[in-house]
């Protein structure tokens, strides 16, 4: 009776995984929470899941219950260097189920004195894949346990399959909001060029003609004032419609960046070493951050010229921002003076880089931008 009782809990709680996988929208969140319930359904002690790209980098997505020796520094151990079952996916040799025998985080941990490993030397791991797509690893541990036994093995990859189909379902969702959200900001874009664009235009127009009008001083200052203001205006909407559908950059990052410099009214000098080989997500943030430095100089530097340096080495992707403009007091130890500097700032820190300002008043400014571009980071989201 205790065993049936055991299978039907099991079979209970499966199900409460296949309908938390089911319902999932947000992948790390879903994903920690199914390890999690997976922990209470087997006993065993610690789960880890790798997102894996066909280049061999990797990213650590979730993980629960991770010994002492493996989470120490924000899980520096885990998130860096080669192990057994990350050669043996990239590779093709693990299709299924299998016992690891040695973990070489764990001996380097040992090796290394990082911490309690908490009797944890094995796991067992499991490729993630649904309809012939694989995305990684899931990886399962228990103190004292050596190896996992073939009915251990077959319910983890049973779960391993469900975890497959649902990221499959959340990465399409994902692609089908990111699409929806192109949509939606080119028609964004569309309805501001027709609408107020154009309106801009005409009040622009009209105060030139008025000027030439009227040989008042007092009233042509004012009429001066409303085309400069219009004009001004008009570069700001034009500025915004081509950040919400940027015109050129389909033709390469270096051609977005001189096309945009010149609809600021910018002089661009512009000089690239390297060879630029960026993913996607890669050339949208550095594109941005660019967008947003050179907004910066046509706003506040007072210069008609800025020099961008573009810099590409084997593992680090290297962007410079140079005006001889205006310049202002900062301090490193103080926060960040702008809205559009601590968003340069935050985009770059999120994949890892440095951002760096170099200003005095009136010895203009640099930006100076460092992201890893290394063969580890290369094709991972």
């Amino acid at each position: 009776m205790g065993e049936y009782q055991e299978k039907v809990e099991t079979l209970k709680t499966l199900k409460e995984i296949a309908e938390k996988l089911n319902e999932g929208m947000e992948m790390k969140d879903t994903l920690h929470e199914v390890l999690q319930m997976l922990m209470d359904v087997t006993g065993f002690h610690s789960a880890w899941i790798y997102f894996i790209e066909q280049d061999g980098s990797y990213e650590l997505m979730a993980e629960v219950s991770l010994p002492e020796a493996l989470s120490k520094n924000r899980q520096q151990l885990m998130c860096q260097n080669d192990c057994y079952c990350i050669n043996r996916y990239t590779k093709g040799s693990l299709q299924s189920a299998t016992n690891i025998m040695n973990c070489k985080r764990i001996e380097t941990a040992i090796e290394q004195r990082l911490g309690d490993t908490e009797g944890i030397t094995h796991h067992a791991t499991v490729p993630l894949q649904a309809c012939k797509r694989t995305f990684g690893l899931l990886n399962v541990a228990a103190k004292g346990k050596v190896t996992f036994s073939q009915e251990e093995l077959n319910l983890l990859e049973s779960i391993a399959l469900q975890i497959g189909t649902a990221i499959q379902r959340m990465k399409l969702v994902q692609n089908e909001q990111q699409h929806a959200l192109l949509q939606e900001r080119n028609r964004l874009a569309q309805d501001l060029h027709d609408s107020v664009n154009q309106m801009l235009f005409s009040v622009s127009l009209t105060a030139k003609a008025a000027r030439q009008m009227t040989n008042d001083q007092n009233l042509g200052e004012m009429i001066d004032f409303i085309q400069h203001l219009s004009q001004d205006a008009l570069i700001e909407m034009r500025s915004l419609i081509w950040q919400l559908r940027p015109r050129g950059i389909e033709k390469g990052f270096t051609t977005g960046i001189e096309e945009y410099a010149k609809l600021l009214g910018l002089r661009c000098r512009l000089s690239l070493s390297g060879c630029m080989e960026m993913d996607h997500s890669q050339h949208e943030m550095l594109f941005r951050v660019c967008q947003e430095a050179l907004n910066n100089c046509q706003k506040h530097a007072g210069v008609e010229e800025v020099e961008v340096k573009l810099n590409q080495s084997k593992d680090t992707f290297e962007m410079k921002i140079i005006d001889n403009g205006k310049g202002f007091q900062y301090d490193e130890q103080m926060s960040l003076p702008s809205l559009g500097l601590k968003g340069m700032s935050d985009r770059i820190r999120r994949a890892g880089g440095t951002f760096c300002i170099n200003s005095e008043l009136g010895k203009g400014t640099m930006i100076h931008v460092k992201v890893p571009f290394s063969q580890e980071r290369k094709g991972s989201s």
